[in-house]
């Protein structure tokens, strides 16, 4: 016999061949295959093709009136050939309509269902194929419909736990208890943190524990092991997990469906037509796969899954249940996504370590003192950002603080202040314009974030991605820096009155003499700049046109 393929089916929930047999309107009735309620069908499909194979994708419900069936049929192996295409294919039933062309079902299209365990229905001649589809559609919306509602309970009833005290153990009891399954929180490092419902069979958790291994970032998948599926969960594609032994359920079920015509193989003895050889697969470059994010595999009759947390924590949710419904998918995911927020960055020891700096800093602890805390004893490095449109947000702040790889964000009225690893080197970001500091000790941030505010400035008027503060050695590092600050003091001190003539000339100085690109660098008018810059020149009694002057109130000003 011909091994039936894996059907692609609909995003639709599955309607058992026994809620269609109830139905008294239709009058169908079982003569072959095994019992009804252990076969479910997806769509139903009218054909009196001779053999249906390329044109079914599986878990049909095939309609024929025997059309098709020459008269000799009996004698030989056309009704095995049919049948066993229709299994080949995937299809999970054969409905044999009564009238005008046969008034009964051929014993030998009964005998060869039977062998090859598909259930064969007689459609009494009252009833209509389309009769018989849209019984089927209704069934699936009523499927739908009750789907929907348990979703939608569950969501509910898993918010509630998580409000609760003790939010993680409230969330797995309530999420075991919807899924009738056992749930595991596991940690970084493979350890179970906290569990709920009915114990597992033997060797469960041990899988579960190996299955997150696929949905954890970082970690390599071994040949061979179960495959996952990316991207989020959605409630409307949630056509229900693998049958025991099979090794993943697909993100899509639709997907192939889009892309790929099933491509016949020989025709059946009989069927009149001539067999056409499949064509070869194309080979497909390798590409690298991104880590998914949830798993499915089996242990037996038990069901195993697999969800990362949000982030790069670490965290999985594994659940084990005997037997998996539609919309378990979707149920489990909203646990996941409920369990990222109560596990993340700031419930793990990372964020715990930043909040305890922040409070000593508030308490009056010197900067170096706490930067231990931050994970990184070393020298850092301060980023001012600006979105190109608009005004900064929390949502695009903590996007841009993930592609910086650091989470330590302030967020101010009109620019983002980062404060990275000098390890990690930013890099230009798209919609973003960034100024860059020097690496610099915990002591000297003060200075590296004035540096950045400058490098930022600098990088608005000359339109650049990103700008670095200089930090190459130069003419100043040949005068002891106290008295560069004493000069520095000395020379700028008829302007200490007013900061924004400070700002303007330093900002003037730095995009040489450049009216218009220090304006937008300072968001002011042109005509201020002048008006700012003449009234330095008067304060300070010099020729702001002289390069030597320049050069010495430059020098002056890096050291202010």
């Amino acid at each position: 016999m011909s091994e039936p393929t894996t059907p692609s089916v609909p995003p639709t929930p599955p309607v058992p061949l026994s809620a269609l047999l109830a139905r008294e309107d239709l009058g169908l009735r079982q003569i072959a295959g095994p019992p009804a309620p252990d076969t479910v069908i997806h769509w139903a499909h009218t054909s009196e093709m001779a053999d249906p194979y390329p044109y079914l994708l599986g878990g049909e419900l095939l309609l024929t009136a025997g059309v098709h069936v020459p008269e000799a049929a009996g004698a030989g192996t056309y009704f095995e050939d049919y049948v066993s295409r229709i299994v080949a294919a995937g299809g999970a039933a054969l409905g044999f309509g009564l009238a005008p062309v046969h008034d009964t079902v051929p014993r030998a299209l009964v005998a060869a269902c039977e062998a090859y365990g598909l259930p064969l229905l007689e459609v009494p001649p009252r009833t209509t194929f389309s009769g018989v589809a849209r019984a089927v559609w209704q069934l699936m919306a009523q499927a739908r419909l009750a789907e929907l509602r348990r979703v939608t309970e569950a969501q509910q009833s898993l918010a509630a736990a998580a409000s609760r005290p003790d939010p993680v153990p409230s969330v797995l009891r309530q999420l075991a208890q919807r899924l009738s399954a056992h749930a595991l929180l596991f940690a970084p490092d493979g350890t179970v943190i906290a569990s709920a419902g009915r114990a597992p069979v033997p060797g469960t958790q041990e899988a579960l524990r190996k299955l997150t291994a696929v949905v954890r970032p970082g970690s390599g998948t071994e040949p061979g092991a179960p495959t996952g599926t990316a991207g989020p969960a959605d409630p409307a594609r949630d056509a229900g997990p693998p049958g025991p032994g099979d090794r993943a359920a697909p993100a899509d079920p639709t997907a192939d469906r889009g892309r790929e015509r099933r491509t016949p193989g020989p025709a059946p003895s009989g069927a009149g037509g001539e067999g056409r050889p499949a064509a070869p697969a194309e080979s497909a470059p390798a590409r690298a796969t991104p880590t998914p994010t949830s798993a499915t595999d089996a242990l037996g009759d038990t069901q195993l899954a697999a969800y990362a947390l949000g982030g790069s924590s670490g965290f999985v949710l594994g659940v084990a249940t005997r037997r998996r419904e539609p919309a378990d998918h979707t149920i489990a995911s909203v646990a996941a996504v409920l369990l990222s927020l109560l596990t993340g960055e700031h419930q793990s020891g990372a964020g715990a370590a930043r909040s305890s700096a922040l409070v000593r800093l508030l308490l009056g602890a010197d900067p170096a003192e706490v930067a231990g805390l931050l994970g990184n004893g070393g020298r850092w490095l301060v980023v001012h950002a600006r979105p190109e449109n608009g005004t900064p947000d929390p949502v695009g702040a903590t996007a841009l603080g993930a592609a910086l790889g650091s989470p330590l964000i302030d967020l101010g009225r009109d620019v983002v202040r980062v404060l990275v690893p000098a390890g990690r080197e930013p890099a230009a970001q798209p919609g973003w314009t960034l100024g860059v500091g020097a690496p610099a000790e915990p002591g000297n941030w003060p200075s590296a974030d004035a540096q950045a505010a400058r490098a930022l400035a600098r990088a608005r008027a000359t339109r650049a991605p990103l700008v670095r503060h200089g930090a190459r050695p130069g003419l100043s590092e040949l005068v002891p820096r106290a008295d560069a600050a004493e000069h520095a003091r000395a020379l700028l001190a008829p302007l200490a009155a007013g900061p924004a003539l400070t700002e303007t000339l330093r900002t003037w100085l730095s995009l040489h003499g450049s009216w218009d690109r220090t304006a937008v660098a300072l968001d002011v008018h042109r005509n201020t700049v002048r008006q700012r810059i003449t009234r330095c020149a008067a304060l300070l009694d010099t020729d702001l046109d002289d390069p030597d002057v320049r050069m010495e109130l430059w020098f002056a000003l890096r050291h202010h």
